[in-house]
């Protein structure tokens, strides 16, 4: 009986022990966080707003970082390949994610075994409504006479995506389910090659946001007919909404970072007074307004509220327009 009461002590001593050895290791860890660069994954190709937002934020840390971050670019997948990698990779605070509505929606269309749970979040970044895009010397000039000439074509017209599962295809999707209109969503490796594939009149449309297509806006080259939003956007250079084309229909895009779930909670804390510090640098809201990217920010652990939200919303629209089938 001594015996086991010994015992019983020890091991509740040794348990003691540990656990303040661990708490001391994590704030040793945060304290000496960062010691060498931090990666930034950006789930898209060079050239998107994605990837512009990333190195803007990457830019802009140097104020707020004793260490640099550098942007590393892993397209494909609809987002995933990039997600994969920052759930599996060591939860240390040295890679971090930069993640889009796709971390939902990808999961829930059966194309990726993650979930966004996996993802611990660290401050929003980003707000944009998604838009429909058309080449500015097409025949049809207004939302109406697009989704026109997509019923009455025998094939119907072809609108890039910026991947299967993505809330651009989500979109796509959803002005099918809402109009009727017969669209063939096109998926592409993110925006900057949906837009090249647009240019190169592969395809009729694209659906994706203000600032990835801005700079061929302005040049003449391409048009935004319709903001899936339920007020203009100034982004959008004053296009009209859904609602106000008869269409009840909105779709909005955010981006926000992320790390591993078992990233150390005095590391994820660093990083989220790093992002907030950037967040409110004047040099990172001048990089976004000169590239026409929405900014907003919020705090990881205020986000993870609006990502639990999200998921409800997406799930319930993917489950309408059965996108299931479409997805694969």
């Amino acid at each position: 009986m001594l015996m086991k009461t010994y015992l019983r002590q020890l091991a509740l001593m040794v348990g003691l022990v540990a656990a303040q050895f661990t708490f001391a290791l994590g704030g040793a860890v945060a304290q000496g966080f960062p010691s060498r660069p931090i990666e930034i994954v950006v789930p898209y190709a060079a050239g998107g707003s994605t990837d512009a937002l990333g190195r803007a934020f990457a830019d802009a840390s140097r104020n707020h970082s004793s260490q640099p971050l550098v942007v590393v670019n892993k397209p494909g997948a609809g987002g995933s390949i990039a997600a994969n990698d920052i759930i599996n990779s060591k939860p240390d605070g040295y890679r971090i994610g930069l993640f889009t509505n796709d971390v939902l929606t990808t999961p829930l269309l059966g194309l990726a075994k993650f979930s966004y749970l996996d993802i611990e979040p660290i401050a929003q970044l980003n707000f944009d409504p998604v838009s429909i895009i058309v080449r500015s010397d097409a025949t049809w000039k207004t939302v109406g006479e697009f989704l026109a000439a997509a019923k009455s074509a025998p094939d119907g017209l072809r609108i890039g995506t910026t991947g299967n599962g993505t809330l651009s295809h989500l979109a796509a999707a959803a002005l099918v389910d809402k109009t009727g209109a017969k669209l063939a969503p096109i998926p592409y490796q993110g925006a900057s090659p949906a837009i090249q594939s647009l240019l190169g009149g592969h395809i009729e449309a694209v659906t994706a946001t203000p600032p990835e297509v801005i700079s061929h806006v302005r040049a003449g080259t391409l048009r935004i007919i319709l903001v899936l939003a339920d007020q203009r956007s100034k982004a959008a250079l004053d296009a009209p909404t859904g609602k106000e084309s008869g269409i009840d229909l909105s779709v909005v895009s955010w981006r926000y970072l992320g790390v591993s779930k078992k990233t150390p909670t005095d590391v994820v804390a660093k990083l989220r007074q790093i992002a907030a510090d950037t967040a409110k640098d004047p040099a990172m809201i001048a990089a976004l307004e000169k590239q026409n990217i929405g900014y907003k920010f919020t705090d990881g652990r205020e986000f993870q509220s609006v990502l639990d939200k999200e998921h409800g919303i997406m799930k319930d629209l993917i489950t309408k327009v059965n996108m299931q089938q479409q997805g694969r």
